[in-house]
C-alpha cells in the first residue's frame, strides 16, 4: 500500500469535529477503497481548550492556520475555517503556493476568488476540491464536473439554502409568519443570529456562482446575479400559491441563452407536481438538464456538520486515489468570460399582490398601467376582508383590499415599470408583491 496522505485540518467547528469523526470511524475502510492510508496529520483553531466532544490530543497542533497551511509534514490542507475573511484567503494561497492539495468547504472565498485560486491550483499542479461548498452533502460538483461531462448544461437550478426551506415549509403547514418562523429556526440552530445571509438570499447566490461557473464554464460572477430574499413573503402569499396549485420556493437559476447566461436566486412559486415542490423542511435540491440526459435532480442535506463532512471526505478521497481534474471541469486559463444574459420573457408569468383602496377608478389605473406595457393578464382575483365595525361617531377609513393578479409572460422590465407606476398612482397602501411563476417538471 501507497504511504499516507497527510491532512493538515483547519478549523474544528461542527464540520471540523464531524470530519475527524469519520476519519477515525472509517479510516480503514477509506485505505482500502483510496490506496493508501489518510492521516490527520495536523490541526489548527483558534481556541485550544474548547470542548468539542473530540479527543484532539493525538494530534499536533499549529498555532495559526497560515503556519499550516505551509507544513512540510502535510499533504492536503483541508480549510474549514469559512467566510471570505483574511485568515482562509490567506492561509488557502499560502497552501497552493507551497504546492499543497487544498480541500475547502468556502463558498464565500471561492465565490469572490474562485478562478484565481483554481489558476494558482494548476499553475502548481495540484487541486483545489470543493465539493462541500455548494450544496452540502449533495454531489452536485462532481456530477457538474465529471458525470456530465458528456452534455451541454442547459440550466441548473435548485433550493441551495436550507434555512429559508424550513421557513417556507412552516409557513405553508402552519399558517405562520415569516418572523415567527425564523424565530423557530433560530431556536433550532438552523438559521445564526444575524440571519440576513440566508433570508436575504446571498448563501444561494455564492453557491450558484459556482455552479454557473462549472455549468457553463465561465468565469465565476456572483455580483452579476439578481438577488431576492423571502423576507417580504406573506401567509396570504403562501395561501394564494396553494390555491393556485403552486408552493413558494426560493430557487437559484442559472440558464444559458443566446445572449449569455442568465443567474438569479428570488422566491417562486413552482407548481405542486414537480420535484422541486416536494422538497421540505432544511432539505436541499439541485436539478441539472443536459441536453442528452435531459433533467437529473439531487437532493439531501444541503448543511450540517455530518453531510459536510462527508463532502470533504470525497474530495480527499480524490487526491488520495490520485485524481487530479481541472478546478471546473476544464483548465481554469479555458473559463470564458462571463456574458450576463439581456432581460427575457418570463415564460412562467408573474404573481402579484395588491393592496387596493375600493374607490373608483382604482382597478382601470391597474389596468391602464398594465396595458402600457403590454403586459396581459391572465386572472383577477379581489379578496374581500371582513368589513370592520366602528361607531358611527368614530368612523375609520376603508381598508384597503387585497386583489391578486395573474400575468401572462412579460420581462421582468416591464413587470418593474408597470408596479412602479400603480405604487405612484396612490390606489394601493403600499409596495406590490411580487413573485415569479416557474414552469418546472
Amino acid at each position: 500500500m501507497a504511504e499516507a496522505l497527510r491532512l493538515g485540518l483547519a478549523g474544528l467547528g461542527t464540520v471540523g469535529g464531524s470530519l475527524v469523526r469519520i476519519l477515525e470511524r472509517h479510516g480503514n475502510d477509506l485505505a482500502v477503497r483510496c490506496g493508501r492510508p489518510i492521516d490527520l496529520a495536523a490541526v489548527s483553531a483558534r481556541d485550544r481548550r474548547k470542548d468539542r466532544g473530540i479527543d484532539l490530543s493525538r494530534y499536533r497542533w499549529v498555532a495559526s492556520p497560515e503556519a499550516l497551511a505551509v507544513d512540510p509534514a502535510i499533504d492536503v490542507f483541508v480549510e474549514l475555517i469559512g467566510g471570505a475573511n483574511d485568515v482562509a484567503a490567506r492561509s488557502v494561497r499560502a497552501a497552493l503556493n507551497s504546492g499543497k492539495h487544498v480541500v475547502t468547504a468556502n463558498k464565500a472565498l471561492l465565490a469572490a476568488e474562485g478562478h484565481a485560486l483554481a489558476q494558482l491550483a494548476e499553475a502548481k499542479g495540484v487541486s483545489l476540491n470543493f465539493e462541500a461548498a455548494a450544496a452540502g452533502g449533495i454531489p452536485i460538483v462532481k456530477t457538474l464536473r465529471e458525470s456530465l461531462a458528456g452534455n451541454t448544461i442547459l440550466r441548473v437550478y435548485g433550493i441551495l439554502n436550507g434555512t429559508c426551506n424550513y421557513i417556507l415549509t412552516r409557513m405553508e403547514r402552519e399558517g405562520l409568519s415569516f418572523d415567527a418562523c425564523l424565530r423557530e429556526a433560530q431556536r433550532l440552530g438552523y438559521a445564526e443570529a444575524d440571519p440576513s445571509f440566508d433570508v436575504e438570499g446571498f448563501d444561494s447566490a455564492h453557491k450558484l456562482a459556482i455552479l454557473t461557473s462549472i455549468a457553463f464554464g465561465t468565469v465565476i460572477d456572483a455580483e452579476s446575479i439578481y438577488v431576492e430574499g423571502i423576507g417580504s413573503l406573506e401567509p396570504a402569499d403562501i395561501e394564494a400559491a396553494d390555491e393556485l396549485g403552486y408552493r413558494i420556493k426560493l430557487l437559484g437559476v442559472a440558464s444559458r441563452t443566446e445572449t449569455g447566461i442568465e443567474q438569479r436566486v428570488h422566491p417562486a412559486m413552482v407548481p405542486k407536481s414537480s420535484a422541486i415542490a416536494r422538497i421540505e423542511g432544511v432539505t436541499n435540491a439541485v436539478a441539472v438538464e443536459g441536453d442528452f440526459v435531459g433533467q437529473i435532480v439531487l437532493s439531501g442535506p444541503g448543511a450540517g456538520g455530518a453531510a459536510t463532512a462527508s463532502a470533504v471526505i470525497a474530495d480527499i478521497a480524490d487526491i488520495a486515489r490520485g485524481d487530479v481534474i481541472g478546478t471546473y471541469g476544464r483548465p481554469a486559463t479555458a473559463l470564458e468570460p462571463y456574458r450576463q444574459a439581456a432581460m427575457r420573457a418570463h415564460e412562467g408569468g408573474y404573481y402579484v399582490r395588491l393592496s387596493v383602496y375600493d374607490r373608483p377608478g382604482a382597478f382601470a389605473a391597474i389596468a391602464k398601467r398594465m396595458a402600457e406595457q403590454q403586459i396581459s393578464l391572465e386572472s383577477i382575483v379581489q379578496r374581500r376582508r371582513a368589513p370592520r365595525t366602528t361607531a358611527p361617531e368614530n368612523p375609520q377609513p376603508q381598508e384597503p383590499q387585497p386583489v391578486i393578479l395573474i400575468t401572462y409572460a412579460t420581462t421582468e422590465a416591464a413587470m418593474k415599470e408597470a408596479l412602479a407606476a400603480i405604487l405612484a398612482d396612490g390606489h394601493i397602501a403600499h409596495a406590490p408583491q411580487m413573485i415569479r411563476i416557474e414552469n418546472l417538471n
